[in-house]
This record gives structure tokens, C-alpha cells and sequence, in this order.
């Protein structure tokens, strides 16, 4: 959604995002942007350039929200990347929160391999010392030749150590995956992998996005030129149901009730594994209605 206003305080510029457990969470804006912004399928933050916003701005949403979101116990940090904030400015930011927002009782961030391999496992453990307790973190395929395709900036054995490292500071990990950014040909090879990585990371909770096709992206081109293809919905169902299989969690939630998917799952494993896989049979047979594509969105 573009949230372009400053309603009674309220700074928010641009395109605005979070992830579904964060729907009523105070929505502060820290910085503008996604620091690494060249992922092919997205198009989220191309209305601005990445930077952090000013300290001033950033204590005046919190004065604001001190005032008027008071029955909202958890903050995220918008934009794509809130954890490239050096370390001393960002502990600021958490110390400013605990100050005028002691009823809040987790702060969470997006964060990419780089942000987080830019932060020592001490610096990691300060910060959740200091509320910032989840971190979501976008792998989308643990195939390599597909992360280089799409310009992830990282391997999936980059990913693992990245994920282990927030688990080792004691956060809570959510990760994100990606239907259907394989494409067609190596939708099932995709679904593998990722479930194999997404089983060595042992992440909390499993998000599970699919690919919408936006105009004026690298993979929106390629689609145009004829070559990508997304797998139909039928295939992306099978695909998810692959990627589930091979996943195996301890005690982690798998779900897909992301806008973006054309069927909501949502299920603990390993003990959920088979309602969820029960559930992609019933849809493949068409005995669950699909999202329509109107409802759809990334």
C-alpha cells in the first residue's frame, strides 16, 4: 500500500510494508527503502532510494504512538531492512521505544544476510536484550543457480548460517519462501531444496509467498521475453506440497496465508505434516475453492 502521509504526527513515505503477524503492531518507519533492492521479482521499494531517517522524525512517531496506540503491545520496524541501522543508532531507536513504550512487549524487523552477518552474535544478543526479539528473514528458494538468477546476493548456505546465527542470539526466526520463482521447469527442484534448507535452519515460523508478476521488474522482463514461466495453480500447489513434504521443522509453524497464495495453510510440524499435505490433495482435486486472482496480492 502507499502510505505517503503524516496523519497527526505519523511519518510514513512511500510503498509500506509487513509481514501478516505484524497487522496490528505500531508500524514505525525507520527507514526508508530495502539496502540490498535488487531481488528481480520485486518491486515493493523502487519509489525511493534506501536511508534511515533522521532521529528527530524517528522520536516523533514514538511520542505520537505513546499517545495514541497504547493498546498495541508490539512494534515493527518498517522499511525492508532495519537491522543495516549501525548497531549504537539502532540500540538508540530500541532504548527510545522501552522509554516512551514500556507496554510493548516484542519489537520486530525485516533483515537480510548481509545486515545480519554485519552484526557480531554479541551485538545480535544486545539488541534482543533490548526488545528487538523477532527477525524475519526472506530466503525464497534454497537453490542456489535460482538465488544467483534472481539477485538474492547470497548462497542458501549463507542463508542457514545467517538463520543459526539469530537462533543463537535468541530471536525468533521467521522465514520467508517463495512459490513459483523457479518457474515452471524447476518448480519441483525448487521445492526440494528449499524444504531441505528451510529443515537445516529450523526456523520458528515458515512463510510461504507466491511470485506476482510485476510490471516494470527484471522478472516481469523476463517473463515478456518469454523466459520465465510461472508455474499455473495447479502447479504451484503441487509445488508447495513438495516443498512441505520435504520439510521438516521441530515444532515450527508452516503457513501460506500470505495475500499472495491461492490457498491459506497453516500447520505445526512435524505433526501437522499430513493435514497439510491432505489439504493440497483436496485442492488439487478440487474439492477446496482457490483464492480468485482479484483477491491476490504481494
Amino acid at each position: 500500500m502507499d502510505c505517503t502521509i503524516e496523519s497527526e504526527g505519523m511519518h510514513y513515505e512511500g510503498n509500506c510494508i509487513r509481514p501478516p503477524p505484524e497487522v496490528y503492531s505500531i508500524l514505525l518507519q525507520v527507514t526508508l527503502g530495502c539496502s540490498h533492492n535488487k531481488c528481480t521479482f520485486c518491486g515493493t521499494y523502487k519509489d525511493k532510494p534506501f536511508r534511515i531517517k533522521d532521529n528527530d522524525i524517528i522520536l516523533s512517531d514514538i511520542l505520537f504512538a505513546s499517545k495514541y496506540m497504547r493498546r498495541q503491545d508490539r512494534v515493527f520496524l518498517m522499511d525492508g531492512d532495519a537491522l543495516i541501522i549501525p548497531q549504537k543508532r539502532l540500540m538508540w531507536i530500541l532504548e527510545r521505544i522501552k522509554e516512551h513504550l514500556p507496554w510493548v512487549k516484542r519489537v520486530g524487523a525485516y533483515a537480510n544476510t548481509k545486515s545480519i552477518r554485519m552484526k557480531s552474535l554479541q551485538e545480535l544478543v544486545e539488541l534482543r536484550e533490548n526488545g528487538l526479539g523477532k527477525l524475519y528473514l526472506g530466503v525464497e528458494t534454497g537453490d542456489d543457480e535460482i538465488r544467483k538468477k534472481i539477485n538474492k546476493g547470497s548462497s542458501a548456505q549463507h542463508c542457514l548460517e545467517m538463520g543459526k546465527k539469530v537462533k543463537d542470539a535468541g530471536m525468533e526466526l521467521t522465514v520467508m519462501v517463495l512459490l513459483g520463482v523457479a518457474g515452471k521447469v524447476k518448480s519441483l527442484d525448487h521445492a526440494r531444496v528449499t524444504g531441505e534448507l528451510l529443515s537445516a535452519m529450523n526456523p520458528s515460523y515458515v512463510a510461504a509467498l507466491t511470485v506476482i508478476l510485476i510490471p516494470g521488474t527484471p522478472l516481469w522482463e523476463e517473463y515478456e521475453r518469454g523466459d520465465f514461466e510461472l508455474p499455473d495453480e495447479r502447479g504451484l500447489l503441487i509445488e508447495m506440497k513438495e516443498m512441505i513434504a520435504h520439510t521438516n521443522l521441530s515444532g515450527g509453524i508452516f503457513a501460506s496465508n500470505h495475500a499472495s497464495n491461492y490457498l491459506p495453510v497453516k500447520v505445526r510440524l512435524p505433526e501437522g505434516k499430513q493435514e497439510a499435505l491432505d489439504l493440497i490433495d483436496a485442492a488439487l482435486r478440487g474439492e477446496i475453492g482457490l483464492k480468485p486472482e482479484w483477491m491476490r496480492a504481494f
